[in-house]
């Protein structure tokens, strides 16, 4: 477990330094527009939400769970920079989303075939009970991606942990009202694109929310909330919603 770990941290560092790199460049970039240096009729292409979702996309690339909604998120920006910035000889909309849907089928297939070379290795994941096509809940944590599909589950969990979640043209509802959060920061990271999700939590918990969202949100609609601000059991929630989102709900 310590190894799982390890390369997470890794990957979380990886994507806060591509992160800094990203905001460094567009700083960068702003001062010279303001400056003169580059024309200020496409400030408004750089610095827009078309950009925006390429750059998540981008920084998605750098997980080894994610990387396939990166590459989702910056065909979806760049389809709409494209339209905005030139008026393109032939209908995008015919042939855009034919493309997604290729691509999105090449990636499944490139995965599984990843996976497939470490079957013998791993054989003993496919006795775990738990273990749904691309769900797995192993010490405490979550793992989950449905795409062009979706799910609906109930976890007991003494010491949930957190975990990742992804949701592309699909969806999830996850109730955890039975479950208890580990002592500590647990971190559930979400990425919805085309999606969403709908997470039940006991209504004593201490739920942060981080999460970036263009065309799209995440709601915290628990009525009554009675968890303790100042505490240091929280469970934060973080990631992306592109065109989707998702909610809090205790009952």
């Amino acid at each position: 477990m310590e190894t799982i770990y390890v390369e997470r941290n890794k990957e979380k560092h990886v994507k806060k330094i591509v992160f800094g790199i990203l905001v460094v460049l567009a700083g960068a970039t702003l001062m010279a527009f303001n400056l003169g240096y580059f024309p200020m009729e496409y400030k408004s292409f750089v610095f827009s939400w078309q950009s925006l979702i390429i750059a998540i996309g981008f920084i998605s690339l750098f997980g080894k769970e994610s990387w396939i909604m990166g590459i989702i998120m910056m065909a979806v920006g760049s389809f709409y920079l494209s339209s905005k910035m030139h008026n393109l000889p032939f209908d995008m909309d015919a042939v855009f989303w034919p493309s997604i849907l290729i691509l999105i089928g090449v990636s499944i297939i490139l995965k599984r075939t990843l996976k497939s070379k470490n079957a013998v290795k791993k054989r003993w994941e496919k006795c775990n009970p738990n273990r749904i096509d691309t769900f797995t809940f192993e010490e405490g944590m979550i793992n989950e991606s449905n795409i062009f599909g979706g799910s609906k589950r109930v976890i007991s969990e003494e010491n949930f942990r957190g975990g990742r979640i992804e949701n592309v043209f699909g969806g999830t509802e996850i109730d955890l009202r039975n479950s208890k959060l580990a002592p500590g920061i647990n971190t559930l990271e979400v990425s919805c694109v085309f999606g969403g999700m709908s997470l039940k939590v006991p209504s004593d918990w201490h739920v942060q929310i981080e999460m970036q969202s263009v065309m799209g949100g995440f709601v915290d609609k628990r009525r009554i909330i009675q968890s303790d601000a100042l505490s240091s059991t929280k469970l934060i929630i973080k990631g992306s919603c592109v065109f989707g989102g998702g909610d809090i709900k205790s009952y």
